[in-house]
Protein backbone atom coordinates (compact mmCIF):
# COMPACT_ATOMS: atom_id res chain seq x y z
CA UNK A 1 0.00 0.00 0.00
CA UNK A 2 2.92 2.65 1.13
CA UNK A 3 4.14 1.78 -3.26
CA UNK A 4 0.39 3.00 -4.22
CA UNK A 5 0.52 6.03 -2.02
CA UNK A 6 3.51 7.38 -3.25
CA UNK A 7 2.59 6.89 -6.32
CA UNK A 8 -0.68 8.68 -5.93
CA UNK A 9 0.99 11.43 -4.16
CA UNK A 10 4.30 11.86 -6.48
CA UNK A 11 2.62 11.44 -9.99
CA UNK A 12 -0.67 12.86 -9.14
CA UNK A 13 0.87 16.28 -7.43
CA UNK A 14 3.38 16.52 -10.91
CA UNK A 15 0.38 16.12 -13.02
CA UNK A 16 -1.63 18.23 -11.67
CA UNK A 17 1.17 21.00 -11.41
CA UNK A 18 1.44 21.03 -15.15
CA UNK A 19 -2.55 20.95 -15.73
CA UNK A 20 -1.71 24.28 -13.74
CA UNK A 21 1.05 25.51 -15.82
CA UNK A 22 -1.50 25.27 -19.57
CA UNK A 23 -3.86 26.91 -17.32
CA UNK A 24 -6.00 23.94 -16.40
CA UNK A 25 -7.38 22.77 -12.98
CA UNK A 26 -4.51 20.34 -11.09
CA UNK A 27 -7.60 18.49 -10.76
CA UNK A 28 -7.81 17.04 -14.60
CA UNK A 29 -4.30 15.77 -14.10
CA UNK A 30 -4.92 13.67 -10.42
CA UNK A 31 -7.84 12.21 -12.74
CA UNK A 32 -5.60 11.28 -14.88
CA UNK A 33 -3.35 9.86 -12.51
CA UNK A 34 -5.85 7.55 -10.85
CA UNK A 35 -6.84 6.71 -14.43
CA UNK A 36 -3.32 5.64 -15.67
CA UNK A 37 -2.40 3.80 -12.02
CA UNK A 38 -5.68 2.26 -12.26
CA UNK A 39 -6.80 -1.47 -12.84
CA UNK A 40 -8.28 -0.86 -16.32
CA UNK A 41 -4.73 0.22 -17.72
CA UNK A 42 -1.06 -0.29 -15.34
CA UNK A 43 -2.79 -1.93 -12.73
CA UNK A 44 -0.03 -0.29 -10.26
CA UNK A 45 -2.11 0.55 -7.12
CA UNK A 46 -3.35 -1.73 -4.28
CA UNK A 47 -5.96 -3.91 -3.44
CA UNK A 48 -6.50 -2.90 0.00
CA UNK A 49 -6.08 0.65 -0.75
CA UNK A 50 -8.89 0.55 -3.40
CA UNK A 51 -11.17 -1.35 -1.49
CA UNK A 52 -11.12 1.74 0.55
CA UNK A 53 -11.17 4.23 -1.72
CA UNK A 54 -14.68 4.99 -0.86
CA UNK A 55 -14.39 5.90 2.96
CA UNK A 56 -10.81 8.40 1.75
CA UNK A 57 -13.10 10.30 -0.61
CA UNK A 58 -15.89 10.98 2.29
CA UNK A 59 -12.97 12.26 4.47
CA UNK A 60 -12.36 14.23 1.31
CA UNK A 61 -15.74 15.62 1.27
CA UNK A 62 -16.02 15.95 4.73
CA UNK A 63 -12.76 18.58 4.74
CA UNK A 64 -13.94 20.55 1.52
CA UNK A 65 -17.53 20.96 3.60
CA UNK A 66 -15.96 22.07 7.07
CA UNK A 67 -13.87 24.26 5.09
CA UNK A 68 -16.41 26.06 3.18
CA UNK A 69 -18.82 26.02 6.74
CA UNK A 70 -15.18 28.50 7.97
CA UNK A 71 -15.59 30.84 4.77
CA UNK A 72 -19.30 31.13 4.67
CA UNK A 73 -20.31 35.10 5.18
CA UNK A 74 -24.39 34.36 6.84
CA UNK A 75 -24.53 37.72 7.34
CA UNK A 76 -23.69 38.62 3.54
CA UNK A 77 -26.55 36.05 2.44
CA UNK A 78 -29.21 37.49 4.70
CA UNK A 79 -28.93 40.75 2.43
CA UNK A 80 -29.40 39.30 -0.29
CA UNK A 81 -32.05 37.33 0.51
CA UNK A 82 -34.35 35.05 -1.44
CA UNK A 83 -32.34 34.70 -4.26
CA UNK A 84 -29.77 33.57 -2.20
CA UNK A 85 -32.03 30.66 -0.69
CA UNK A 86 -33.18 29.77 -3.99
CA UNK A 87 -29.73 29.04 -4.95
CA UNK A 88 -29.35 26.33 -2.76
CA UNK A 89 -31.56 23.90 -4.54
CA UNK A 90 -33.25 25.79 -7.54
CA UNK A 91 -30.53 25.41 -10.22
CA UNK A 92 -29.59 21.81 -8.48
CA UNK A 93 -33.45 20.87 -9.50
CA UNK A 94 -33.54 22.12 -12.40
CA UNK A 95 -30.75 19.85 -13.52
CA UNK A 96 -31.64 17.19 -11.95
CA UNK A 97 -35.33 17.50 -14.33
CA UNK A 98 -33.00 17.62 -17.06
CA UNK A 99 -31.57 14.23 -16.37
CA UNK A 100 -34.91 13.05 -15.92
CA UNK A 101 -35.95 14.11 -19.65
CA UNK A 102 -32.14 13.26 -21.16
CA UNK A 103 -31.36 10.00 -19.63
CA UNK A 104 -33.93 7.69 -20.33
CA UNK A 105 -33.81 9.02 -23.75
CA UNK A 106 -29.97 8.76 -24.99
CA UNK A 107 -29.02 6.50 -22.12
CA UNK A 108 -31.91 4.08 -21.54
CA UNK A 109 -31.39 4.24 -18.14
CA UNK A 110 -35.03 4.01 -15.89
CA UNK A 111 -36.35 7.15 -14.19
CA UNK A 112 -35.12 6.05 -10.90
CA UNK A 113 -31.50 5.94 -12.50
CA UNK A 114 -31.90 8.45 -13.85
CA UNK A 115 -32.69 10.53 -11.20
CA UNK A 116 -29.51 8.61 -9.62
CA UNK A 117 -27.26 10.13 -11.94
CA UNK A 118 -28.91 13.61 -11.90
CA UNK A 119 -28.17 13.28 -8.01
CA UNK A 120 -24.78 12.93 -8.87
CA UNK A 121 -24.30 15.46 -11.61
CA UNK A 122 -26.28 18.33 -10.05
CA UNK A 123 -23.90 19.64 -7.78
CA UNK A 124 -21.43 22.21 -8.19
CA UNK A 125 -17.95 21.79 -7.17
CA UNK A 126 -16.18 23.41 -4.08
CA UNK A 127 -13.19 22.65 -5.74
CA UNK A 128 -13.81 24.71 -8.24
CA UNK A 129 -15.97 27.25 -6.88
CA UNK A 130 -14.96 28.17 -3.65
CA UNK A 131 -11.42 29.38 -4.32
CA UNK A 132 -11.99 31.88 -7.15
CA UNK A 133 -15.08 33.17 -5.03
CA UNK A 134 -12.75 33.99 -2.41
CA UNK A 135 -10.01 35.73 -4.75
CA UNK A 136 -13.23 37.64 -5.93
CA UNK A 137 -14.12 38.61 -2.85
CA UNK A 138 -10.09 39.91 -1.62
CA UNK A 139 -10.18 41.77 -5.36
CA UNK A 140 -13.49 43.12 -4.25
CA UNK A 141 -15.74 42.25 -7.62
CA UNK A 142 -19.03 41.84 -7.08
CA UNK A 143 -19.12 42.16 -3.67
CA UNK A 144 -20.87 45.18 -3.26
CA UNK A 145 -23.97 43.21 -4.73
CA UNK A 146 -23.06 40.08 -2.90
CA UNK A 147 -22.15 37.90 -5.72
CA UNK A 148 -18.97 36.17 -5.12
CA UNK A 149 -20.56 35.52 -1.30
CA UNK A 150 -24.29 34.44 -3.08
CA UNK A 151 -22.46 31.74 -5.61
CA UNK A 152 -20.28 30.66 -2.26
CA UNK A 153 -22.81 30.07 -0.50
CA UNK A 154 -25.13 28.39 -3.16
CA UNK A 155 -22.76 26.22 -3.95
CA UNK A 156 -21.93 25.06 -0.56
CA UNK A 157 -25.47 24.10 0.42
CA UNK A 158 -26.24 23.02 -3.20
CA UNK A 159 -24.23 20.08 -2.57
CA UNK A 160 -25.45 19.13 0.52
CA UNK A 161 -29.03 19.08 -0.82
CA UNK A 162 -27.87 17.15 -3.76
CA UNK A 163 -26.30 14.30 -1.52
CA UNK A 164 -29.58 14.10 0.77
CA UNK A 165 -31.45 13.66 -2.80
CA UNK A 166 -28.71 11.00 -4.06
CA UNK A 167 -29.14 8.77 -0.62
CA UNK A 168 -32.93 8.59 -1.05
CA UNK A 169 -32.14 7.51 -4.43
CA UNK A 170 -29.81 4.99 -3.29
CA UNK A 171 -32.10 3.64 -0.48
CA UNK A 172 -34.98 3.28 -3.53
CA UNK A 173 -32.66 1.17 -6.30
CA UNK A 174 -31.45 -0.84 -3.02
CA UNK A 175 -35.02 -1.97 -2.85
CA UNK A 176 -36.00 -0.01 0.24
CA UNK A 177 -39.32 1.21 -1.84
CA UNK A 178 -40.80 4.77 -2.49
CA UNK A 179 -42.05 6.30 0.59
CA UNK A 180 -43.81 9.64 0.95
CA UNK A 181 -41.53 9.89 4.09
CA UNK A 182 -38.38 9.68 2.56
CA UNK A 183 -39.67 13.12 0.45
CA UNK A 184 -40.63 14.64 3.99
CA UNK A 185 -37.41 13.55 5.15
CA UNK A 186 -35.57 15.51 2.92
CA UNK A 187 -36.23 19.62 4.73
CA UNK A 188 -36.55 17.87 7.75
CA UNK A 189 -32.69 16.21 7.90
CA UNK A 190 -31.69 19.59 6.54
CA UNK A 191 -33.04 21.91 9.18
CA UNK A 192 -32.10 19.24 11.82
CA UNK A 193 -28.62 19.19 10.32
CA UNK A 194 -28.26 22.32 10.57
CA UNK A 195 -29.53 22.81 14.29
CA UNK A 196 -27.00 19.90 15.36
CA UNK A 197 -24.22 21.84 13.56
CA UNK A 198 -25.00 24.95 14.85
CA UNK A 199 -25.62 23.39 18.68
CA UNK A 200 -22.04 21.55 17.99
CA UNK A 201 -20.43 24.34 16.69
CA UNK A 202 -21.45 26.61 19.73
CA UNK A 203 -20.40 24.06 22.14
CA UNK A 204 -17.04 23.47 20.37
CA UNK A 205 -16.54 27.46 20.08
CA UNK A 206 -16.91 27.42 24.40
CA UNK A 207 -15.13 24.18 24.58
CA UNK A 208 -12.06 26.06 22.81
CA UNK A 209 -12.59 29.53 24.58
CA UNK A 210 -12.38 27.59 28.00
CA UNK A 211 -9.26 25.59 27.10
CA UNK A 212 -6.17 26.73 25.30
CA UNK A 213 -4.86 23.96 23.27
CA UNK A 214 -3.31 23.98 19.69
CA UNK A 215 -4.84 24.71 16.52
CA UNK A 216 -3.56 21.43 14.78
CA UNK A 217 -5.37 19.69 17.87
CA UNK A 218 -8.77 21.64 17.28
CA UNK A 219 -8.40 20.63 14.03
CA UNK A 220 -8.26 17.08 14.51
CA UNK A 221 -11.34 17.26 17.54
CA UNK A 222 -13.82 18.78 14.65
CA UNK A 223 -12.75 15.77 12.09
CA UNK A 224 -13.45 13.24 15.08
CA UNK A 225 -17.16 14.65 15.89
CA UNK A 226 -17.31 14.73 11.84
CA UNK A 227 -16.61 11.26 11.28
CA UNK A 228 -18.71 10.80 14.60
CA UNK A 229 -21.34 12.51 12.76
CA UNK A 230 -21.44 10.68 9.68
CA UNK A 231 -21.27 7.11 11.19
CA UNK A 232 -24.60 7.65 13.44
CA UNK A 233 -26.75 9.01 10.31
CA UNK A 234 -25.14 5.63 8.62
CA UNK A 235 -26.54 3.46 11.83
CA UNK A 236 -29.80 5.14 12.12
CA UNK A 237 -32.61 3.04 11.28
CA UNK A 238 -35.59 5.86 12.16
CA UNK A 239 -37.89 7.21 9.46
CA UNK A 240 -37.01 10.43 9.91
CA UNK A 241 -32.90 11.67 10.12
CA UNK A 242 -30.35 14.59 9.83
CA UNK A 243 -27.92 15.12 7.31
CA UNK A 244 -24.43 14.80 8.81
CA UNK A 245 -22.91 16.24 5.96
CA UNK A 246 -24.96 19.68 6.52
CA UNK A 247 -24.30 19.15 10.36
CA UNK A 248 -20.24 19.48 9.37
CA UNK A 249 -20.83 22.34 7.48
CA UNK A 250 -22.75 24.37 9.77
CA UNK A 251 -20.01 23.36 12.63
CA UNK A 252 -17.79 25.79 10.76
CA UNK A 253 -20.42 28.33 10.34
CA UNK A 254 -21.06 28.58 14.26
CA UNK A 255 -17.40 28.85 14.82
CA UNK A 256 -17.09 31.84 12.44
CA UNK A 257 -19.52 33.55 14.44
CA UNK A 258 -18.79 32.72 18.00
CA UNK A 259 -14.82 32.66 17.54
CA UNK A 260 -14.05 34.08 14.04
CA UNK A 261 -10.56 34.83 15.23
CA UNK A 262 -9.97 31.11 15.48
CA UNK A 263 -11.97 30.52 12.87
CA UNK A 264 -9.72 31.75 10.20
CA UNK A 265 -6.64 30.16 11.35
CA UNK A 266 -8.51 26.92 11.36
CA UNK A 267 -9.52 27.74 7.61
CA UNK A 268 -5.91 28.32 6.64
CA UNK A 269 -5.01 24.78 7.93
CA UNK A 270 -7.98 22.94 6.01
CA UNK A 271 -6.63 24.92 2.82
CA UNK A 272 -3.32 23.62 3.89
CA UNK A 273 -5.32 19.89 4.62
CA UNK A 274 -6.83 20.05 1.23
CA UNK A 275 -3.86 20.12 -0.68
CA UNK A 276 -3.53 16.43 0.42
CA UNK A 277 -6.84 15.24 0.05
CA UNK A 278 -7.19 16.24 -3.22
CA UNK A 279 -4.70 14.13 -4.24
CA UNK A 280 -6.34 11.16 -3.07
CA UNK A 281 -9.94 12.01 -3.84
CA UNK A 282 -9.03 12.96 -7.49
CA UNK A 283 -6.62 10.00 -8.13
CA UNK A 284 -9.04 7.39 -6.40
CA UNK A 285 -12.37 8.18 -8.29
CA UNK A 286 -9.57 8.00 -11.35
CA UNK A 287 -8.47 4.60 -10.85
CA UNK A 288 -12.59 3.81 -10.95
CA UNK A 289 -13.17 4.76 -14.58
CA UNK A 290 -13.08 2.12 -16.65
CA UNK A 291 -11.41 3.77 -20.25
CA UNK A 292 -13.12 1.00 -22.60
CA UNK A 293 -16.74 1.71 -21.40
CA UNK A 294 -16.31 5.62 -21.31
CA UNK A 295 -15.86 4.56 -25.57
CA UNK A 296 -18.78 3.25 -25.03
CA UNK A 297 -21.12 5.55 -23.94
CA UNK A 298 -18.89 8.98 -25.02
CA UNK A 299 -21.38 11.11 -27.62
CA UNK A 300 -24.32 9.74 -25.87
CA UNK A 301 -23.01 11.30 -22.67
CA UNK A 302 -22.12 14.15 -24.28
CA UNK A 303 -25.58 15.65 -25.10
CA UNK A 304 -26.93 14.39 -21.53
CA UNK A 305 -24.30 16.52 -19.75
CA UNK A 306 -25.14 19.57 -21.95
CA UNK A 307 -28.32 19.44 -22.13
CA UNK A 308 -28.60 18.77 -18.39
CA UNK A 309 -26.21 21.87 -17.67
CA UNK A 310 -28.48 23.75 -20.36
CA UNK A 311 -31.44 23.26 -17.49
CA UNK A 312 -28.92 24.07 -14.82
CA UNK A 313 -28.27 27.50 -16.37
CA UNK A 314 -32.04 27.96 -16.56
CA UNK A 315 -32.43 27.72 -12.80
CA UNK A 316 -29.47 30.19 -11.75
CA UNK A 317 -31.78 32.74 -14.36
CA UNK A 318 -35.11 31.89 -12.22
CA UNK A 319 -33.19 32.88 -8.95
CA UNK A 320 -31.94 35.66 -10.49
CA UNK A 321 -35.47 37.02 -11.65
CA UNK A 322 -36.65 40.36 -9.85
CA UNK A 323 -33.29 41.28 -8.41
CA UNK A 324 -30.86 44.47 -9.24
CA UNK A 325 -28.34 41.98 -10.89
CA UNK A 326 -27.84 42.97 -14.70
CA UNK A 327 -27.65 41.01 -17.69
CA UNK A 328 -23.74 40.74 -17.45
CA UNK A 329 -23.82 39.78 -13.42
CA UNK A 330 -27.02 37.22 -14.30
CA UNK A 331 -24.32 35.96 -17.01
CA UNK A 332 -21.58 35.24 -14.75
CA UNK A 333 -23.14 33.87 -12.32
CA UNK A 334 -24.88 30.99 -14.60
CA UNK A 335 -21.24 30.03 -15.83
CA UNK A 336 -19.95 30.21 -12.33
CA UNK A 337 -22.57 27.81 -10.96
CA UNK A 338 -21.35 25.16 -13.78
CA UNK A 339 -18.44 23.30 -12.73
CA UNK A 340 -18.66 19.63 -11.82
CA UNK A 341 -15.92 17.92 -9.54
CA UNK A 342 -15.73 17.51 -6.23
CA UNK A 343 -19.43 16.08 -4.94
CA UNK A 344 -19.03 13.75 -8.45
CA UNK A 345 -15.55 12.38 -7.44
CA UNK A 346 -16.81 11.74 -3.76
CA UNK A 347 -19.87 9.40 -5.13
CA UNK A 348 -19.92 9.22 -8.44
CA UNK A 349 -18.25 5.31 -7.36
CA UNK A 350 -20.96 4.46 -5.17
CA UNK A 351 -23.60 3.13 -7.47
CA UNK A 352 -20.65 0.80 -8.83
CA UNK A 353 -19.54 0.14 -5.68
CA UNK A 354 -22.88 -1.02 -4.58
CA UNK A 355 -23.55 -3.32 -8.00
CA UNK A 356 -26.39 -1.19 -8.89
CA UNK A 357 -26.71 -1.77 -12.67
CA UNK A 358 -26.27 1.56 -14.01
CA UNK A 359 -22.88 1.83 -11.81
CA UNK A 360 -20.78 1.91 -14.49
CA UNK A 361 -22.47 4.45 -16.78
CA UNK A 362 -23.41 6.73 -13.78
CA UNK A 363 -19.69 7.10 -13.12
CA UNK A 364 -18.46 7.25 -16.56
CA UNK A 365 -20.70 10.01 -16.89
CA UNK A 366 -19.76 12.03 -13.41
CA UNK A 367 -15.77 11.57 -14.56
CA UNK A 368 -16.82 12.92 -18.20
CA UNK A 369 -18.40 15.93 -16.63
CA UNK A 370 -15.94 16.59 -14.16
CA UNK A 371 -13.09 16.53 -17.38
CA UNK A 372 -15.33 19.13 -19.56
CA UNK A 373 -16.70 21.20 -16.42
CA UNK A 374 -14.06 21.83 -14.57
CA UNK A 375 -11.54 23.17 -16.96
CA UNK A 376 -14.23 25.09 -18.77
CA UNK A 377 -16.04 26.30 -15.50
CA UNK A 378 -12.66 27.84 -14.37
CA UNK A 379 -11.65 29.38 -17.87
CA UNK A 380 -14.93 31.32 -17.58
CA UNK A 381 -14.76 32.67 -14.56
CA UNK A 382 -11.09 33.29 -14.40
CA UNK A 383 -11.78 35.32 -18.07
CA UNK A 384 -14.88 36.69 -17.20
CA UNK A 385 -15.26 38.19 -13.92
CA UNK A 386 -13.42 41.63 -14.29
CA UNK A 387 -15.67 42.75 -17.51
CA UNK A 388 -18.72 41.15 -16.64
CA UNK A 389 -18.70 42.32 -12.97
CA UNK A 390 -17.03 45.70 -13.58
CA UNK A 391 -14.94 48.15 -11.63
CA UNK A 392 -13.87 47.19 -7.91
Amino acid sequence: MLFSISLILILGMTLGWMCQKVKLPSLIGMLATGIILGPYVLGLLDDSLLGISSDIRKIALIIILTRAGLSLDISGLKKIGRPAVMMCFVPATFELLGMLIFGPKLLHLTVLEAAIMGAVLAAVSPAVVVPRMVKLMEEGYGTKKGIPQLILAGASVDDVYVIVLFTTFISMAQGNGVSIMKFVNIPVSIVAGIFIGLVVGCVMAKYFEKFHIRDTIKILVILSVSFLLVVIEEQMNTVITFSALISIMFIGVALQKKREIVAKRLSIKYNKLWVGAEVFLFVLVGATVNIQYLSHVGVKALLVIVGALVFRMAGVYVCMLGTKFNSRERTFTMMAYTPKATVQAAIGGIPLSLGLVCGDTVLTVAVLAIVITAPLGAFAIDMSYKKLLGER
